[in-house]
């Protein structure tokens, strides 16, 4: 494909200097790194395209659904692959271009079933799929795990036609193997890079979806959330991501961690298409028994809340305890606080939530035991083919596979877990009545109350960090804690770069609380418009401003 002259004098300008790192997974290759010059990135025609547009072009017979599969298939090739090598998608659905020719096919006889019918969608890799794809946590120890039936989401999504063109790297077990990891990171993946500097973390656990979706190989992506799993690699990626209200989509067949905090929902480019996303995942599930708070509402049409005057006459708090670690990022979240004054919203500056800090011994308490007791269950029901029916097991397949599972972090959290009695302990009850004290009633409900605000704002995260496999994660900030303890919806969109890093501001607020955040969020990101696609560039751009 011809390359423009912007893309071949940054070529030419990079090509001497600037390196990426190629991380490789076999043996003791684990503890090397290896030095390859970037590339450059084709042009893609379908760079920053949306479900309607695709809806649209359908519709047309301008495009068909798999023509547009090909296209994000060959994207995948080029730059997951190959290319910058994001390593993002750990693996793609073989039968995906029959599925679209027989999607084709019944849109011809009888129209489309809906706005996904065609749309090429990627799933992390811990929802269970019933197909030729495996489910792993990103684990080698699950390699060969084909589970017997799909996850519930995943029912809705075929029921609704959409494509799942494959799944998503993640950080291994979600994130929650070891307190020193790398998010991005697992052993059957790899290391997925940042697309807006390659030597830059993409934040987990969802960072397949979050980097597979800003880099445009897929339209939109399911991710999941424990605590921060799928705002902080949104906010990383320059991307919109929704964790729901635990209880509106359902976790049954997901690899869970928490049943109190776990939750999945949509990372996409635009607020609409996540809407549209969340709409399709939302449900009642007999399985899962949170869902059951949902049953009797009705229809989940978020779309009619997408309105792009949605500020006005809202009242908005500023949670400060989430800013001042970066000035930079304080300068971007005052103009976004600014614009929504603009747009007619009413700033309360500060709405301080006072239980910040005061529940992070009793949530990782909680988290321990409900692993634990949630993973057992999980592994119990495999298919004989996976040998781990445990997280004894578990711990002992790794040990046994330490150059390959455990060259960068251990498993002390796995360790910590085991070590926990079961979900009758006095302890655990203490701890989760502790969590949602804090959390809900004199936390995000207390504040809200007391200045009768429609939701709180918060910068999401700070810049992506460098990716440091010596010593782990370095944390930039977060504000996701309260949201996720509370099981509350929580919505991030871009707020600007620095340095050409992208920072997400984030909407959260009351249970099912979702219309509210979604009409907030969508007059802020068409007011603004501040998404950039990502370069590609091996390293940060400092100076840059967007």
């Amino acid at each position: 494909m011809k390359m423009n002259r912007r893309k071949w004098l940054r070529w030419n300008l990079t090509i001497g200097a600037l390196f990426i790192t190629d991380l490789t997974t076999e043996g003791t290759e684990n503890s090397r790194v290896r030095l390859i010059p970037s590339r450059p990135v084709p042009d893609f025609e379908m760079e920053e395209a949306t479900i309607e547009g695709l809806q649209d072009a359908m519709k047309s017979g301008r495009l068909k659904a798999r023509t547009i599969a090909e296209a994000y298939l060959r994207r995948i090739e080029e730059i997951d692959r190959h290319g910058p090598s994001l390593a993002s998608v750990i693996e793609l659905n073989p039968d995906a271009l029959e599925i679209c020719e027989s999607l084709d096919k019944e849109r011809q006889l009888r129209g489309p079933r809906g706005p996904l019918h065609g749309i090429p969608l990627l799933l992390k890799d811990n929802i269970d799929t019933a197909d030729k794809m495996m489910t792993t946590a990103g684990s080698l120890a699950l390699e060969k795990s084909h589970p017997k039936r799909d996850a519930f989401l995943v029912r809705r999504l075929r029921d609704a036609g959409a494509v799942i063109l494959g799944k998503t790297n993640l950080s291994e077990w979600a994130n929650f193997r070891s307190g020193h990891s790398i998010s991005g990171w697992s052993g059957r993946g790899g290391l997925t890079r940042n697309p807006y500097a390659l030597d830059r973390n993409p934040c987990g656990s969802s960072s397949g979806s979050g980097v597979a979706i800003s880099s445009n190989l897929g339209v939109v992506a399911v991710g999941t959330e424990t605590d921060g799993s799928i705002v902080c690699p949104a906010s990383a990626n320059s991307i919109v991501g929704i964790k729901p209200t635990l209880g509106l989509v359902s976790r049954s067949g997901i690899i869970p961690i928490a049943q109190s905090q776990d939750t999945a929902g949509p990372m996409a480019r635009t607020v609409r298409d996540a809407v549209i996303l969340l709409e399709v995942l939302s449900g009642v599930d007999a399985d899962d028994q949170a869902t059951q708070a949902i049953r009797g509402r009705d229809a989940f049409d978020y779309s009619r809340f997408l309105d792009p005057k949605g500020l006005q006459g809202a009242r908005l708090g500023v949670a400060r305890e989430f800013c001042g670690f970066n000035e930079e990022v304080d300068r971007l979240i005052d103009n976004c606080v600014g614009t929504m004054k603009q747009l007619g919203a009413t700033i309360i500056d500060p709405a301080k939530i006072l239980t910040v800090g005061k529940f992070e011994e009793s949530e990782m308490d909680v988290l321990l035991y409900e692993f634990k007791a949630g993973l057992n269950t999980y592994l119990s029901r495999l298919c004989l083919e996976v040998k781990v029916r445990s997280l004894k097991d578990l711990i002992e397949f790794n040990e046994q596979n330490r150059d390959k599972e455990m060259p960068y972090f251990g498993q002390d959290l796995f360790q910590k877990a085991q070590a926990k009695g079961d979900l009758s302990s006095q302890q655990y009850r203490k701890s989760l009545k502790k969590n949602h004290r804090l959390s809900r009633v004199e936390g995000i409900d207390a504040v809200m109350q007391k200045h009768r605000l429609d939701a709180l704002i918060a910068p999401t995260g700070g810049p992506p960090w460098l990716t440091d496999l010596v010593n782990g994660d370095h944390s930039t900030g977060g504000c996701s804690a309260p949201a996720a303890v509370a099981g509350y919806p929580h919505i991030t969109v871009p707020a600007g770069y620095v340095h050409g890093l992208p920072v997400g501001i984030s909407f959260f607020g009351k249970a099912f609380s979702e219309a509210a955040l979604i009409r907030l969020a969508y007059a802020f990101e068409q007011a603004t418009k501040l998404r950039r696609p990502p370069k590609f560039l091996p390293t940060a751009a400092f100076g840059a401003r967007a």
